[in-house]
């Protein structure tokens, strides 16, 4: 990936684009979050340390979650998994981003069914 621009406002457009043609909940949910695995991949693979990246990070992280609190809680399972997971792998990116993540989790109250587990 040497000398390749990384844009997040690219992805973004992405997302939004699609926001405006369709919009689904359903789809919101999946674009974010995939985009979210997508940038820890990337920050994984190049151990890149700049703010503004993992501040992106955490909107998207956000307003996945946020799609998902539109969605029917039975529908929620397979996507807030996923996002669950993403908690897990922040662990290793510093920045406090793992703190982030977890306070906008915790905030969304989404996880119920992971409450007695």
């Amino acid at each position: 990936m040497k000398n390749q621009p990384i844009s997040v406002s690219k992805a973004k457009k992405a997302i939004a684009d699609y926001k405006k043609a369709i919009g689904r909940p359903d789809g919101m949910a999946e674009l974010s979050i995939f985009y979210c695995q997508e940038a820890f991949c990337f920050l994984e693979s190049c151990s890149m340390e700049d703010e503004t990246y993992f501040a992106a990070l955490i909107r998207m992280y956000g307003r996945s979650l946020e799609f998902l609190s539109s969605l029917p809680a039975a529908e929620r399972a397979t996507y807030l998994e996923r996002l669950d997971k993403l908690r897990s792998r922040a662990r290793n990116v510093g920045w406090g981003v793992e703190e982030e993540l977890n306070g906008l989790w915790y905030a969304a109250a989404l996880d119920e069914h992971h409450q007695g587990e």
